[in-house]
């Protein structure tokens, strides 16, 4: 079977009576994806790059950064930009060190796990002597530096916390969902997916006679197909509704004390700060907007019955993005559910799809990326400050981070000027470096602010094995149609780069694209035997693993522990849940205790700061595209008004702005502005506007808002806090007001202007 694996899932690919490949839903798959029709329809798109393609001031040595984002394009050959880049390269080594180069790279670009560009970009950076990199995402990155403080490194990932979804179908009678349970979220997942299950597993929970309970401001995140509940709350106060219900639980005795003295660590000080500090339910419903004796109410029955309490991803994008996740450790903990079959604490359930998933995981091996000899990492949501302020540093952690002075930058895989906050200023510090590279196959708003830009070949153009280290299914994903004739794959390039330094054998070891399939995928059987021969794998299209995770499985540590503390520690100072870490209360951190505890935003609706912006903007994840990945196809398209992206807010903050569904507004506050349409949703909370992420970056060269709708000109560039700097763009307040100025046409989905030939490099 002909197979495509993508992000969304994976597809059969068919033909039409013409012959042109169309994707059908992948055999058995229960709510298949629409989104990877995207790749077939951009292949041909105008915004498709086609050559590599560099900036005029850059090529001919003309302006330094400062004409990234306002300059044409030059089309050159191969050979001529490799040579200059491999002068580059030579250059900033010698002048600067290997530190001075930095590789950002994410990994969405492919679920491929040999055309994985960050793994090949690293890969070969690493054989030219190392770079400076960055550590952890823009997802998970304040929640995946706490918990392996508060948990154990063991469970740094959101996806091996989580309760499996068939015992909570079997145990739990409650599910509370701070944040949401969108389904949209739960059809991505890296490396994609056999099945889609998420809908049918919490229909299938509902159905058990389980009570969901959905806590957020938007009634959106409550799917309409769900049996549920629907509580709204104001954005950044989860935080003092958990530690409110675990006040009461100690107030009232309820808390499972056997359970903390033998499973936690650090609750004297915790119940403390419960005691004279916390606040109480009045205080909380105050924060919140939630009625107080349904906070009430929420915390007895927790404490009464089979539970867990799930928090998505989005509420530790925000300051303070630590305190949620720890307040809903402790409450679970002082419920006695953690570790316990079916209950306890999730992080995401929905958020991706494999987050509670029954499987066997194929967690098998990806291309080697060598050592990098650089020692020096940033967080990944810190990068305007590393090239603000070289030769600066940086609190991470409880350590203190030197910022090198980076000169070339290097991106394959991602698009910063989509997930990176403050696109204003970011776009200010872009200009230091002397170069930047991208590999991109389309135009996107990074590749206009490149230097360099090497066209890649799309996931439709290669073939592969997808496969993610959370599911149970591989994919022999081949090619749909070849690619463009002067476009190669990342990998490719990166050799034909290497070839200049004599090391094109080394980065190759001697394998062509198939070759590396076969000996990733021998990896693959020598972990698990059960798996066909490569070449009936590769034939039949797929394989699966079959049964329930081993005992020994990651995700089942926190029942061992649960069941035997003194001989199934968890690997935390104390072996034991610290609901207080001496370590995190050592750092000394203002604004990250060592305990969980009720911190106010510098921008919510509590805040000063919203008497001149009253309005609090949350960004969500989109349900037509992939962040900002395809977001010029037509499901992308589709979701947008008069071109520009939707901006949904409550019918009583639309009426006293004049503002109503279909009319385009300016969506502002101190560090910039945006055009985007209104559209009125009844089920938004007065107070709060949605804005979904990913419309790419099109700002105006004449000074004027955003064109397009992107809230990352909004949102503040700090981190949630000194311990993680993970990033915070839920904390952000704004305004929104009618729009009667002449309408400015967005720009960003055609090319830029493209001068046909740069002859030979300078």
């Amino acid at each position: 079977m002909h197979l495509l694996g993508t992000h969304f899932g994976t597809f059969a690919v068919e033909r039409d009576e013409t012959g042109a490949p169309r994707l059908a839903p992948f055999p058995g798959d229960p709510a298949p994806s629409p989104l990877g029709q995207g790749f077939l329809e951009l292949a041909d798109h105008p915004l498709r790059l086609r050559s590599p393609m560099v900036r005029t001031g850059w090529w001919h040595r003309t302006r330094p950064g400062t004409g990234r984002g306002n300059e044409a394009f030059l089309a050159v050959g191969w050979d001529a930009v490799l040579d200059r880049l491999a002068a580059e390269i030579d250059g900033t080594r010698r002048q600067h060190g290997n530190r001075a180069i930095f590789a950002g790279s994410y990994g969405w670009a492919s679920a491929g796990r040999f055309h994985h560009a960050q793994s090949q970009l690293k890969r070969a950076l690493n054989l030219l002597g190392g770079f400076t990199a960055s550590v952890n995402s823009y997802s998970y990155g304040t929640a995946g530096v706490l918990l392996p403080h508060v948990l154990g490194e063991s469970h740094r990932d959101a996806c091996d916390t989580a309760p499996m979804w068939d015992d909570m179908i079997a145990r739990c009678r409650l599910l509370i969902a701070f944040g949401g349970l969108r389904e949209s979220n739960a059809q991505v997942e890296s490396g994609g997916c056999g099945r889609h299950e998420v809908r049918a597993r919490l229909e299938q929970l509902a159905a058990a006679g389980c009570r969901i309970v959905v806590l957020s401001p938007w009634r959106a995140d409550k799917p309409d197909w769900l049996a549920a509940e629907h509580i709204p709350i104001r954005p950044n106060s989860d935080a003092a509704v958990l530690l409110a219900m675990a006040r009461l639980l100690r107030q009232e005795g309820r808390a499972d004390e056997a359970f903390l003295s033998r499973c936690t660590s650090g609750y004297g000080d915790f119940a403390a700060y419960l005691d004279r500090g916390a606040p109480t339910l009045a205080q909380a419903s105050q924060l919140s907007g939630v009625p107080a004796d349904m906070i009430a109410g929420l915390a007895r029955q927790v404490a009464a019955v089979p539970a867990t309490l799930t928090l998505a991803w989005s509420l530790q994008r925000a300051r303070h993005g630590e305190q949620p996740y720890w307040a809903a450790i402790a409450l679970a903990a002082m419920a006695g559910h953690i570790g316990r079959t079916g209950c306890g604490i999730a992080f995401g359930l929905g958020s991706v799809g494999s987050v509670g998933n029954p499987v066997r995981r194929l967690d098998g091996p990806a291309l080697a990326q060598g050592r990098n000899p650089v020692p020096d990492v940033i967080p990944v949501a810190r990068i305007t400050e590393l090239l603000e302020n070289p030769g600066g540093t940086l609190a991470y952690d409880g350590r203190t981070i030197d910022l090198p002075d980076i000169r070339m930058v290097w991106w394959a895989g991602g698009n910063p000027f989509h997930h990176h906050q403050d696109l204003n200023r970011l776009r200010r510090a872009w200009q230091r470096p002397q170069t930047v590279v991208v590999q991109e196959p389309f135009w996107t708003a990074t590749a206009r602010h490149a230097d360099v830009v090497l066209p890649s070949a799309l996931p439709t153009e290669r073939n592969d094995l997808a496969a993610s280290s959370r599911d149970n299914w591989i994919v022999a994903s081949r090619a749909v149609a070849p690619p463009p004739p002067d476009v190669l794959s990342d990998h490719e390039a990166l050799a034909r780069l290497l070839a200049r330094f004599g090391l094109r054998e080394t980065f190759t070891e001697g394998r062509d694209e198939m070759g590396w399939i076969a000996h990733l995928y021998a990896g693959y059987r020598e972990k698990y035997p059960e798996l066909p021969e490569f070449s009936t794998f590769w034939h039949a299209g797929s394989a699966q693993l079959t049964g329930r995770p081993a005992a020994a499985d990651r995700r089942n540590r926190l029942a061992h522990f649960v069941a035997d503390p003194d001989t199934a520690p968890l690997d935390t100072p104390s072996g034991r849940i610290e609901l207080t870490s001496s370590r995190i209360a050592g750092f000394a951190i203002a604004d990250c205790p060592g305990h969980p505890v009720w911190r106010e935003p510098d921008e919510w609706l509590g805040a000063t700061l919203a008497r001149d912006f009253p309005l609090h903007l949350l960004a969500p994840q989109p349900s037509g595209r992939l962040h900002s990945q395809l977001d010029a196809a037509r499901a992308s398209r589709q979701g947008k008004r008069q071109g520009r992206e939707r901006i949904f807010l409550s019918s009583q903050d639309g009426a006293a702005r004049g503002i109503a569904t279909g009319t385009v507004v300016r969506v502002f506050n101190r560090r910039g502005a945006l055009l985007a349409v209104a559209e009125i949703d009844d089920g938004m909370m007065p107070g709060v506007a949605a804005l979904p992420t990913g419309a790419w970056f099109d700002p105006d060269p004449q000074g004027g808002p955003e064109r397009h709708g992107n809230p990352n000109v909004l949102t503040p560039d700090i981190g949630s806090s000194r311990l993680s700097q993970g990033p915070s763009p839920n904390s952000c307040l704004v305004e929104v007001e009618r729009w009667s100025g002449p309408l400015p046409p967005v720009a960003v989905h055609q090319p830029p202007e493209i001068i046909a030939s740069a002859g030979s490099p300078p």
